[in-house]
C-alpha cells in the first residue's frame, strides 16, 4: 500500500510538472526516427565545425615575374583584396626589348612559351563544374594538341597550326612587328591609351583615338595580342610589359562583394568584356593563382550585369542588350570557362534567349537590338552560336557562313576591322573551302597594309572605318594582330572526335 502511495505521489508530481508520463512517451514515440537522427547528426556536425574550421584570413593577391639574375627588376604590383587601388607609377629602367629585324620568308619563328595544362591543377575548383556552362572548345585533342582552348599558342604547336590552317612566315612576321608597335606605346604606369601619343617612343605618331580616358579597354585590347601569340607575364620576349600591364589592369578593377567591374565612362560594358577576356586568358595560360580571384570576380560581374528579362548586355548593367556588347561578354564567359572558372548555366541560357530575339533568316543573320542582317552583328551572332552549342551541320549556321563568305573581308582604306575580326573567327572555326578563300584575301590584305619598317608608325595599321575615330591606331593594330593570330589563338570547335554528349548545355 505504501508503495502504491509512493507511485501515486510520483505520478501526481509529474502531472503537476506539466504532462503525464504516458502522454510524454506517446509524444516521443510519435516523432519519426529520421528526424531524431537528423537532429543528432546536425549537433555532431556543428561541434566538429567549431573544432576544425580554420580561421578566416585576408590575403593580398600579388602578381610577380621571374626574379632570375638576367631579368630586369620591375616594381611589384599588388591588388588589395576587396579594396581597389590607384594605378602605381611604374617606370621601365630601359626601353622595351625589341625583336630583331628579319626578312620576310616562309620560315616561322615562335617564342619559347610552353603552355601548362590547366585541368590537373584545378582540382580545388572541380565542384564549380556543376554550375559551369559547357563551351565546345574548352578541351580539345586535335593535330596532336591536348588541353584547353589556348594550347595552340605554345611553341611546340604554333608552327604546326600556322602551316596547317593557312598562316605563313610573312603573316607571323606581321604579328611580331605589330606586337612591337604595341609594346612601344605602353605608358609608364603599365596601361595603354587609345590616344597613343602619350606613350609614343618614336616621333610621328598620328591617327590617335579620341577615347583618351578609357585605360581599361585600351589596356585589355593591347594585352590580348601578346597573349594570343603565347606571351604571358611568365614567358616570352615581352613578359615584363605583360606583367606590368596585367597588374595595372587589376588595380583598375572596382571590387564590390564578390564582383569586380571594369566598366568605365568611355567604354562602359565593352571595357568590362575586354578586360574579362584578357584576365581569363592570362589565367588559363599560366594557372597563376594571383589571377584567379580577379578573373572570377570579373565573370561574376558579367553575370550580375545581365538583363534579367531579355538575357543580353548593353552599356549599363541590366539594360536591354545589343549584339555588339553581348559578343564581348559571351567571349569573356567563354574565356573564363576555358580557365575552369565558374559560369552559371542560367547566364548562358539568357544569352541564347537574347540571340533568338535578334536573329533573322532562321538564325543565319543578326541585327543590333532587333532582328536584322548587319554584317558585323551577323558575324558576332554566328560566333556566339558556335560557342554556345550550335553544331556545324546546323542549316542556319551553314547559310550564315556562306553569306559571309560571299561578302568577303572588308578590305579597303576604310576597312571595318571589327567585322573582319569576328568574321575571320567564324570562317576559321567553320573551315573548308570558304575559309581558305577568305583567309587568303584577309591575310594578304593585312600583310600588304601594315606600315613597313623604317617608317614612323612601322608595324601598325590604321583604317578609317567604323570606331576608328575613337580607337585610333591602337584599336586597328590590336584587331589586325588578333586576326592574324587566328590560326592558333583558339583550338577548333568542330574537331573530328567531338561527340553528341561532349557539349550539353
Amino acid at each position: 500500500m505504501a508503495q502504491d502511495n509512493t507511485d501515486h505521489e510520483e505520478h501526481e508530481e509529474q502531472e503537476e510538472a506539466g504532462q503525464p508520463l504516458a502522454s510524454r512517451f506517446l509524444l516521443f514515440t510519435a516523432v519519426p526516427s529520421w528526424l531524431i537522427s537528423l537532429v543528432v547528426h546536425l549537433v555532431f556536425f556543428l561541434i566538429l565545425l567549431t573544432i576544425f574550421m580554420p580561421p578566416i584570413t585576408k590575403e593580398k593577391r600579388v602578381l610577380t615575374i621571374d626574379d632570375s639574375a638576367d631579368a630586369e627588376e620591375i616594381e611589384e604590383v599588388v591588388l588589395e583584396e576587396f579594396e581597389p587601388l590607384d594605378v602605381k607609377e611604374l617606370e621601365f629602367d630601359d626601353p622595351p626589348e625589341q625583336p630583331e629585324e628579319a626578312e620576310i620568308s616562309d620560315e616561322i619563328v615562335v617564342s619559347d612559351f610552353q603552355e601548362e595544362m590547366a585541368a590537373p591543377k584545378m582540382i580545388e575548383l572541380a565542384d564549380s563544374a556543376v554550375d559551369t556552362a559547357i563551351f565546345s572548345d574548352v578541351m580539345s585533342d586535335v593535330a596532336g594538341v591536348d588541353g584547353n582552348a589556348t594550347s595552340g599558342r605554345g611553341k611546340a604547336t604554333r608552327t604546326q597550326m600556322l602551316r596547317e590552317n593557312g598562316g605563313t612566315g610573312a603573316s607571323e612576321q606581321a604579328v611580331v612587328w605589330g606586337i612591337q608597335w604595341i609594346a612601344e606605346h605602353q605608358l609608364p604606369d603599365g596601361t595603354w591609351s587609345f590616344d597613343h601619343r602619350k606613350g609614343a617612343k618614336k616621333p610621328g605618331s598620328k591617327d590617335f583615338g579620341s577615347f583618351g580616358n578609357s585605360p581599361r579597354a585600351a589596356t585589355s585590347m593591347a594585352l590580348l595580342p601578346f597573349l594570343g601569340s603565347g606571351i604571358t607575364h611568365k614567358e616570352g620576349k615581352y613578359k615584363k610589359q605583360v606583367e606590368v600591364g596585367l597588374g595595372a589592369l587589376i588595380n583598375l578593377m572596382e571590387v564590390r562583394g564578390n564582383t569586380g567591374s571594369f566598366k568605365e565612362a568611355e567604354g562602359n560594358m565593352y571595357s568590362h568584356g575586354l578586360a574579362t577576356i584578357t584576365l581569363c586568358e592570362a589565367y588559363a595560360m599560366t594557372q597563376d593563382k594571383n589571377l584567379l580571384g580577379p578573373s572570377q570576380f570579373a565573370i561574376n560581374y558579367i553575370q550580375a550585369a545581365q538583363d534579367p528579362v531579355g538575357g543580353g548586355w548593353r552599356y549599363q548593367p541590366r539594360q536591354p542588350g545589343d549584339t555588339s556588347v553581348v559578343g564581348w561578354q559571351v567571349m569573356g564567359l567563354k574565356s573564363g570557362h576555358m580557365g575552369y572558372l565558374s559560369v552559371n548555366k542560367n547566364t548562358i541560357a539568357g544569352a541564347i534567349k537574347f540571340l533568338d530575339s535578334v536573329q533573322s533568316d532562321g538564325g543565319a543573320a543578326y541585327g543590333y537590338a532587333d532582328p536584322g542582317n548587319k554584317p558585323s552583328t551577323t558575324a558576332v551572332g554566328l560566333l556566339c552560336r558556335m560557342y554556345l552549342g550550335w553544331k556545324k551541320e546546323n542549316p542556319a549556321l551553314a547559310k550564315g557562313v556562306a553569306a559571309l563568305g560571299k561578302r568577303g573581308p572588308s578590305a579597303s582604306d576604310r576597312a571595318d576591322m571589327y567585322y573582319n575580326y569576328y568574321a575571320t573567327q567564324v570562317m576559321r572555326q567553320y573551315g573548308g573551302p570558304t575559309w581558305e578563300t577568305w583567309n587568303e584575301k584577309m591575310r594578304e590584305f593585312l600583310i600588304k597594309t601594315q606600315v613597313p619598317q623604317g617608317q614612323a608608325e612601322a608595324g601598325s595599321w590604321f583604317f578609317n572605318g567604323p570606331h576608328a575615330e575613337r580607337g585610333g591606331r591602337l584599336y586597328n593594330t590590336a584587331l589586325a594582330v588578333l586576326t592574324l593570330e587566328v590560326y592558333y589563338r583558339h583550338l577548333p570547335i568542330y574537331k573530328s572526335n567531338a561527340t553528341e554528349e561532349d557539349f550539353p548545355l
